[in-house]
C-alpha cells in the first residue's frame, strides 16, 4: 500500500516545479514503463498491478526498483492518464548537459515549440528517423512533462535532449560568419523540400506551432526550406512538419544511416 507521503510525492510531480525541486519525474503506461526499465535512467519507485508485477518482475529485478503493488483505480488517482491498467515509475531526471555533434550527424534544433504533445511526437519523430539529439530552447515545453513522455511511446530514452540559448549555440557550432555547418529552417516560403538537394549532415530548425522561427534564431539558417501546400488547410501541425522534413532529408541520402 502507497503511504499518504508517496502519494503526495507522486502526485507534486504533475508540476514542473516539483519536478525540478526534486530531480525526478513520472513515466506512465505498460510500453512506457517497460521502456524506462531497460534503458540507463535510473528508477526510484515502480508502482504497479499485481498483473503487471509478474509479467515484468525481471525488468524490475534488473534495476533492484522497488515495487508497491497497486489497483488500476489507484493508478488513475494518483498519475495523469486518464486510463492506466498497467504501472507508474518515478524516474530521477538526467542532468542538463551539452551535446556534442558528431560529424555526419543530423540534429534538431527546437525554438519555442510549447505543446508537450507536440514535443513528445517530435521526440518519437527524432527516433524514428534515426535522429539522436535534440537541442531545444529555453522555452521549449518541459520534456518531463507527463505529456510529452506519454506522446514519445517510450522513445525519450532513446534520444538526447539539451535545453539552452540555442543561438549561442548556433553562433559556436556553424563558425559565426562562415557558417560552415548547413542550418535548414522550416519556413512557409522557401524551397520545396520535395526537390532541395540536402547536405549529409547539418541542423533542422523548428519553430514555435503560430509565430514559426524566431528572428534571432532565422539569421543563422542558411536555407529555408518548405512543404508546398497541394489543398486549402492553413498550416501544418509541428510534429508532422518534422516529419515530412526528416523524410525527406532522409531519401534525399540514400536511405542510409544518419551518422557515418
Amino acid at each position: 500500500m502507497l503511504s499518504k507521503n508517496q502519494v503526495k510525492y507522486i502526485q507534486s510531480l504533475h508540476q514542473k516545479k516539483f519536478r525540478q525541486q526534486h530531480g525526478a519525474f513520472l513515466v506512465e503506461g505498460a510500453k512506457s514503463v517497460q521502456e524506462v526499465l531497460q534503458s540507463d535512467f535510473q528508477t526510484e519507485l515502480v508502482i504497479a498491478t499485481d498483473e503487471f508485477y509478474k509479467e515484468n518482475s525481471r525488468l524490475t529485478d534488473h534495476q533492484r526498483s522497488p515495487v508497491e503493488i497497486a489497483s488500476a483505480a489507484d493508478l488513475e488517482r494518483i498519475g495523469t492518464l486518464g486510463s492506466n491498467n498497467a504501472a507508474i515509475a518515478v524516474v530521477r531526471t538526467k542532468e542538463n548537459r551539452p551535446l556534442v555533434i558528431n560529424s555526419g550527424e543530423i540534429a534538431l534544433i527546437l525554438d519555442d515549440i510549447r505543446d508537450p504533445g507536440n514535443l513528445g511526437t517530435i521526440l518519437r519523430i527524432a527516433d524514428w528517423y534515426g535522429v539522436r539529439s535534440i537541442l531545444c530552447s529555453d522555452t521549449t515545453a518541459d520534456v518531463y512533462n507527463p505529456k510529452v513522455i506519454s506522446a514519445s511511446k517510450g522513445s525519450f530514452t532513446r534520444v538526447q535532449w539539451w535545453y539552452g540559448d540555442i543561438t549561442q549555440f548556433l553562433h559556436q557550432s556553424t563558425g559565426g560568419a562562415e557558417r560552415a555547418t548547413p542550418v535548414y529552417g522550416a519556413f512557409l516560403e522557401g524551397a520545396d523540400v520535395h526537390t532541395l538537394p540536402f547536405a549529409p549532415s547539418g541542423y533542422l530548425v523548428m519553430g514555435n506551432e503560430s509565430n514559426g522561427i524566431s528572428p534571432a534564431v532565422e539569421r543563422y539558417v542558411t536555407q529555408r526550406v518548405t512543404i508546398p501546400r497541394y489543398g486549402d488547410a492553413e498550416s501544418l501541425n509541428v510534429g508532422i512538419a518534422t516529419a515530412v522534413l526528416l523524410d525527406n532529408w532522409r531519401r534525399g541520402r540514400g536511405g542510409g544511416p544518419l551518422l557515418t
